[in-house]
This record gives C-alpha cells, structure tokens and sequence, in this order.
C-alpha cells in the first residue's frame, strides 16, 4: 500500500491482491491511517488490485465502519470491470453511499 497525503485528505493506493494472506497487514496499515491526523476524507484507490476476496471486503468494511465512527469520508476509487460489478452485485458498493470515483 502507497500512502500519499495533501490538504486534500489521504489517498491509499492497494495493489496486487488483497486476500487472507495480505488482509491482516492491509488492516493495521488502514486503521493506522484512519487514526492519523489529515483532513476529513480517505480515498482508497483499487485501480491495480488484480483480486480480492471476502477476507479482503470484510478489511474495507471494518475500515468504512472506523472510518465512519471518527467522521472521516472513505471513498472507493479506481473499481472497474470485475472488481466493480462485484461491489455493486453484492451490494457493498452502497455502503460506501454509492460512491466510486474513477
């Protein structure tokens, strides 16, 4: 994960593949991200992750949940072909009100 901050807020840029085996990492990387001091948006950009799986959804969820409960925008951005239909076919993509920048 690449970290780049502005007076913007954050913007995290993920890569590869975001699955049981990197999850965990991913987690403590977003949570400490989420409890920095920046303004109050996050994007995460998944615009070269390869795969994810449920354990790799379940981090984003959890980081949405912290992110919400210390007033801080979360946006998903870079969701595209599968990875977008996967997100808006199960739903996830509203819990994040529906946004996906691109």
């Amino acid at each position: 994960m690449k970290i780049i901050t502005n007076e913007n807020g954050a913007v995290a840029s993920l890569y590869g593949r975001i699955d049981v085996d990197s999850s965990p990492a991913l987690r403590d990387r977003l949570l400490a991200l989420l409890q920095a001091p920046h303004s109050n948006r996050v994007s995460i950009d998944l615009s070269a992750v390869s795969h994810i799986d449920s354990s790799g959804v379940a981090t984003l969820i959890e980081a949405l949940k912290i992110a919400r409960s210390n007033n801080t925008e979360l946006i998903l951005q870079g969701l595209r072909d599968r990875l977008l239909r996967l997100f808006e076919s199960t739903g996830i993509l509203s819990l994040f009100n529906g946004r996906a920048e691109k």
